[in-house]
């Protein structure tokens, strides 16, 4: 049996969902029925990382590289990420779920920028978990395009360039605006973590899951938490000096549901 020790949630858990296409192709299909199959994983993680009790959840939905795919598939993926927008809104709202955007959403079609912007400002109040879809995005990208909006502020008299640290660069970052990572994960059995989340993964726990993305359910996700609570996270102190886990974060939402077991015991599939 495993333990899953809810009073130890990380914070942020962010995911690279991989492996969408290859399950399609090892079944015979297309690609793009996988992507589609994947969007079902999508709302199977959601809605457990809500009842477990997770304050933030980023998804790698779309990196800035994917447009380079083919124009049927890019096209394909644009088309379920609206569905999928469009379908959850009433359980992102009922369930007090903030909804964002991060990465160079401009590019996205307007046919899913404006149902994206729309759920944003519906779902700007809510509380209990913030789910952030990481669109069009890359870390690199992402810092790249922070430092040059300090550069601007700085041209524009606005900011001293002696004044630019990390602290200054890390605020401009839309990924960091809920937390750090503590725990990033890879589905689908590739151990690279792909351009996501550079800066604010610097001291996230990584795993890395076989399963690949379509056939990911809630026991997964218990089993790289539960592995991420045997991690010893010294964030470059030695033991003595680190503080207890609950004193490392921020507490997360309130938890609710089955999640509510203090500990959860979970079955290993």
């Amino acid at each position: 049996m495993l333990l899953v020790d809810v009073s130890r949630l990380p914070a942020h858990v962010a995911i690279v969902m991989d492996g969408n296409g290859r399950w399609a192709q090892q079944l015979g299909h297309p690609r793009t029925h996988g992507h589609r199959i994947g969007s079902d994983a999508v709302r199977r993680i959601v809605r457990a990382s809500r009842r477990l009790g997770l304050s933030a959840l980023t998804l790698y939905a779309f990196s800035e590289q994917n447009w380079a795919r083919p124009p049927s598939e890019v096209e394909a993926l644009m088309d379920l990420l609206r569905e999928f927008l469009l379908s959850e809104r009433d359980e992102l709202l009922a369930n007090d779920i903030r909804l964002r955007g991060i990465g160079r959403t401009e590019r996205l079609p307007s046919r899913v920028r404006d149902v994206l912007e729309q759920l944003t400002e519906e779902t700007k109040n809510h509380r209990t978990m913030t789910l952030s879809l990481a669109l069009s995005y890359g870390g690199r990208e992402e810092i790249a395009d922070a430092a040059r909006r300090l550069a601007e502020r700085a041209m524009r008299g606005e900011i001293s360039p002696s004044r630019i640290d990390e602290a200054a660069l890390e605020a401009e970052l839309a990924s960091m605006s809920v937390g750090a990572v503590d725990l990033l994960v890879r589905t689908g059995g590739e151990q690279r973590i792909s351009n996501f989340m550079l800066w604010g993964a610097a001291y996230a726990e990584l795993y890395f899951s076989p399963t690949l993305w379509p056939e990911w359910c809630e026991s997964d996700l218990y089993e790289a938490i539960a592995a991420f609570q045997q991690r010893d996270r010294r964030f470059g102190k030695v033991r003595s000096d680190v503080a207890s886990p609950t004193e490392q974060r921020a507490p997360t939402a309130a938890v609710d549901d089955i999640a509510a077991a203090l500990p959860v015991a979970l079955g290993v599939r």
